[in-house]
C-alpha cells in the first residue's frame, strides 16, 4: 500500500477493534489457545462448568485420583479411586484342647491370632475373654470351624453370638452336631454375616452347647488350625 509522506508506525490490534462474532472457528489456528491457558492452573486441574455451560470452578486432583460428578450444576471433584476387593481379613485359633462341660459354654481362653505362614489383611481383630471386637465397620462374614471328640452319644451344637450394644448377646448362628456314638470324633462348622455399624458396640463370641450340651473335648493347637475363627469384611455397612 502506498503512503503520502512517512509510513505510519504499526499499531497492535486490540479487542475493541474487532466486533463480536467476527472471528470464526475456521480462522483460528489449532494452537491458538494453549493447554496451560485452558487449565489455568497446575497439572491435574480441570475447568468445571455449570448447567448453562459457564465455567464456575477449578477442580484440583493428584496422581491416581479420578474425577467424579456431584450432579447437574455442581463442580466435579477429584477423589481417590476405591481399590476394591477385601480390605480386612484375619484368622484366630484355639491353642489348646478344651473340655466342653455343659450347655451354653463360651470359648473364652487360649485364643491367638494365627501366626504360622499367615498374614492378615488390614487391621487385627481384638479379643478379650473370648469376645471379639472388629477393627472397622462394615458387613462381616464370620466363620467358626472346629474338631473334637464326643464323650457321649447325645447331640450337641456350636454357635456364634452377636451383640449390637456391647451387652446383650443373642445366638445368631447355630449348627447341630451328631457324632452318633460315644467317643466319636466330630467336625463343627457355622457361619454368619453381621452388620457391624459400630466397632465399640458390635461384637461376637463363640461356643458350644447353646441348646444341647456338646460333651467331650474340643481340639486346639498353637501350631495348626484345629478349632479356629475367620473374619472377613465383605463391604460397607
Amino acid at each position: 500500500m502506498a503512503y503520502i509522506g512517512k509510513e505510519p508506525a504499526p499499531v497492535a490490534l486490540t479487542t475493541s477493534d474487532i466486533a463480536d462474532g467476527v472471528i470464526t472457528e475456521a480462522k483460528m489456528a489449532d494452537d491458538a489457545i494453549s493447554l496451560a491457558e485452558l487449565k489455568a492452573g497446575t497439572d491435574g486441574n480441570v475447568i468445571s462448568y455449570d448447567a448453562s455451560g459457564n465455567p464456575v470452578a477449578i477442580a484440583t486432583g493428584s496422581d491416581g485420583q479420578i474425577l467424579t460428578s456431584a450432579g447437574a450444576g455442581q463442580p466435579p471433584a477429584f477423589e481417590t479411586a476405591s481399590g476394591g476387593g477385601i480390605t480386612q481379613a484375619s484368622q484366630w485359633r484355639m491353642t489348646a484342647d478344651r473340655s466342653n462341660s455343659g450347655a451354653d459354654d463360651d470359648i473364652d481362653a487360649n485364643l491367638e491370632e494365627v501366626d504360622t505362614e499367615f498374614s492378615r489383611i488390614g487391621s487385627v481383630m481384638s479379643e478379650s475373654s473370648g469376645v471379639f471386637t472388629f477393627p472397622a465397620t462394615g458387613i462381616w462374614l464370620v466363620t467358626f470351624n472346629g474338631t473334637g471328640s464326643q464323650s457321649g452319644a447325645d447331640d450337641g451344637d456350636c454357635y456364634i453370638k452377636f451383640t449390637p450394644d456391647n451387652s446383650t448377646y443373642t445366638t445368631r448362628v447355630t449348627q447341630w452336631v451328631n457324632p452318633g456314638d460315644a467317643a466319636d470324633k466330630y467336625f463343627i462348622y457355622c457361619q454368619g454375616m453381621f452388620d457391624v455399624t459400630n466397632t465399640t458396640n458390635c461384637k461376637v463370641k463363640f461356643g458350644t452347647g447353646d441348646t444341647n450340651t456338646l460333651e467331650g473335648t474340643l481340639y486346639g493347637d498353637t501350631n495348626a488350625n484345629e478349632t479356629y475363627f475367620t473374619f472377613i469384611r465383605l463391604g460397607d455397612t
